[in-house]
């Protein structure tokens, strides 16, 4: 009779014990990256996966968004461009009455602006979207939704109050993307504090 030396079933379940082990860990892993990605982007996440058939599909697509966004250098607006793209806001918003097909396209293109100024690159929308949602998963549909306004718009499908809704929708990701950066405080030099001393 053949039998099988001890030891050999014993590597053999250590070895099975191992892999065990290792698919536990890894399923664990896939596990809390899922979590960490629906954290992160919200209803983006399910979006994703609605749009691109599957979990492991738009989790490809969101990681790749997170490293894409990762080589941009996004930077806080200094406190005058703030200030100057809030007055743009403003003056925009005073005109809607008078010009609300109009308005909608100004608004467009100032949250453009903004995001260009900021830092990110200007593609299609569906590039820009996906852009936004990795910092601003909130927000990003809100973008949505005013690109699908301004759409009908073009088409002459939209009526003055889904204008109204379009500028409402721009607004809240205008206010989400104008992040003011820190006023550098002037170091004075020594040669200016020997002037006052």
């Amino acid at each position: 009779m053949n039998t099988i030396p001890l030891q050999w079933i014993i590597v053999a379940g250590v070895v099975i014990v191992a892999l065990l082990a290792l698919a536990a860990w890894f399923l664990s892993r896939k596990k809390r990256q899922s979590g960490r990605l629906q954290q992160r982007f919200g209803a983006e996440y399910g979006r994703a996966v609605g749009k691109l058939g599957g979990r492991v599909k738009a989790e490809s697509e969101l990681k790749a968004r997170e490293k894409r966004v990762d080589h941009l250098t996004i930077t806080a607006l200094a406190p005058a461009e703030a200030a100057r793209f809030s007055q743009a806001w403003n003056a925009l918003q005073g005109r809607f009455v008078d010009n609300p097909k109009g308005v909608v396209v100004q608004a467009d293109q100032l949250v453009r602006d903004l995001m260009l100024k900021r830092g990110y690159p200007m593609g299609d929308f569906e590039s820009r979207a996906a852009d936004i949602s990795v910092d601003h998963p909130a927000v990003v549909e809100n973008y949505r939704a005013a690109q699908a306004i301004a759409a009908r718009d073009a088409r002459g499908e939209a009526d003055t109050e889904e204008l109204r809704k379009a500028v409402v929708h721009y607004r809240v990701l205008f206010d989400e993307m104008l992040e003011v950066g820190e006023a550098k405080a002037e170091v004075p030099s020594a040669k200016q504090m020997a002037v006052h001393a």
